[in-house]
């Protein structure tokens, strides 16, 4: 139960009498019923009030539900007098002047302050400890507790027999405002006849009782209180949980703390060498260019411990990253060839989440070449993690970066250590640019990558195709 469905649930057994028991020595309200016309009347003979046309009786078909015997239905006008306050001209508010004007603004949030020089009729000013109604866009009770202040027509001042309690009055109105927003008019902005709020009914305790049940909620609200705070800390950690999962297990997964080692599948040291022999050959054959050694990696430099049979490498050292990428002119691009934008890219998933050919997209100047199996790598913004394993050939843009691996590396698992949370800090924590970041060549290729045998990568990969897909399951449901 959320705190504000517990503290509706709590304001609900308190007009239902079944917040606190009934004591027969405290009487009825059949009785308090009586002395409120009583008085009312008094106050017409006096002047203070105007006698007004008799409201009808209630129905039992008005009546919600069930109320102790000692209490009585009546209409919040048998008992309330609804003032309105004045509604402004624009001529007529200031920056500044001799009152204060309380906008329904005002009550819920921090808005600017008006005033005005108007003197008014006494019934269309409060005062502290007066009880009001906001009834327009927002709705509600407060017990106003600033100085004498002008209040705004959308706001009623409410004036009540002193044989009510003017706080159980407050919380019965709160417990209502749902149902009275409900009963209100208009589409943009709801609205509710003073007419029709006095017609409301509402259930009536004897005058003790309503101030036992004052006390009683009183009692409870520190508790509602302390269990909002827990509640928002834990659905605060209930919304983080599937992204931290996931995060944990990239990480776990780049530690070699995801799956066992296996000492029949050889160890890294073994495929580096591979990669050194057949970057070598490359070059001999002309297919990349001869790059300049990548200082040695020293202890200090790795930032977390890894598996004896692992190695720790630089991205430069076991890819194409930093190699020359092959280009075609706009002039030669064919109508069938796929385009692919970064908006084509989702966040965070790398899921492509549009594919247009070239002939849909008006395309000028110089596109970089990209094929099926190369990890394409988002430079613009890294910290959207846009990247992926092309799953077809195209053309792209020069902010994404398409780049082949050595040694028959497994190309998710190198997309997985780059969306995983070490990469993702190292990557954003050195960009360039104010509104548009991008990562340069030199931090790419200097990248430390902890190596795994080619076969723990693959198991890798397994793993975490398994899991993360429950991450993503978790987060759409803790989003519904």
């Amino acid at each position: 139960m959320t705190p504000r469905e517990l503290k509706n649930s709590i304001l609900q057994q308190a007009i239902q009498g079944k917040l606190v028991e009934q004591r027969p020595e405290e009487g009825s309200a059949e009785k308090l019923y009586h002395q409120i016309q009583q008085e009312k009347q008094r106050l017409i003979a006096e002047g203070k009030i105007k006698k007004e046309k008799p409201l009808p009786e209630i129905t039992e078909d008005e009546k919600p539900f069930d109320i102790p015997e000692t209490w009585k239905w009546v209409r919040l006008g048998d008992f309330a007098t609804l003032y309105n306050g004045r509604a402004y001209k624009q001529n007529e508010l200031f920056s500044e002047g001799k009152y204060p004007v309380l906008r329904v603004g005002n009550l819920f949030t921090n808005n600017q302050w008006y005033y005005s020089d108007l003197d008014l009729e006494p019934e269309k000013y409060c005062n502290s400890g007066d009880l009001l109604y906001s009834w327009s866009a927002s709705f509600g009770p407060h017990i106003w507790e600033g100085g004498k202040v002008i209040y705004h027509y959308h706001i009623w001042k409410v004036e009540y027999s002193s044989n009510v309690d003017k706080n159980y009055l407050y919380y019965l109105l709160l417990s209502d405002t749902e149902q009275i927003k409900r009963s209100g008019h208009g589409l943009a902005m709801i609205h509710v006849t003073k007419a029709g709020m006095e017609r409301r009914p509402f259930p009536l305790p004897p005058l003790a009782e309503q101030k036992r049940i004052v006390a009683r909620i009183e009692e409870l609200l520190p508790l509602l209180d302390r269990y909002e705070q827990s509640w928002s800390r834990l659905e605060s950690f209930n919304s983080r949980f599937p992204d931290d999962m996931k995060k944990s297990l990239l990480q776990y997964a780049i530690q070699g703390k995801l799956v066992e080692q296996r000492p029949e599948e050889g160890n890294a040291e073994e495929l580096y060498y591979q990669i050194q022999q057949e970057k070598q050959r490359l070059i001999a054959e002309g297919k990349i260019k001869k790059e300049k050694n990548l200082p040695e990696i020293t202890e200090d430099e790795k930032p977390f411990d890894i598996p004896e049979t692992w190695k720790w490498v630089k991205l430069g050292e076991i890819s194409t990253y930093a190699q020359q990428k092959q280009k075609i002119a706009a002039k030669n691009i064919t109508d069938d060839l796929w385009s692919l934008d970064l908006e084509d890219i989702e966040k965070e998933s790398g899921k492509i989440i549009n594919t247009c050919r070239a002939s849909k997209r008006k395309i000028s100047g110089d596109k970089l070449l990209f094929r099926k199996g190369q990890v394409l790598y988002s430079k613009l913004r890294p910290y959207l993690k846009k990247i992926l394993v092309a799953p077809d050939s195209g053309i792209c843009s020069s902010e994404i970066v398409p780049f082949n691996l050595y040694g028959n590396i497994n190309a998710q698992y190198v997309v997985y250590y780059l969306k995983s949370p070490y990469a993702d800090f190292v990557v954003n924590s050195v960009t360039y640019g104010v509104k548009m970041p991008r990562v340069g060549t030199d931090t790419m290729i200097e990248l430390l990558i902890p190596l795994p045998p080619l076969a723990e990568q693959k198991r890798i990969v397994a793993k975490l195709e398994q899991l993360l897909p429950l991450c993503e399951r978790l987060a759409v449901k803790t989003r519904a």
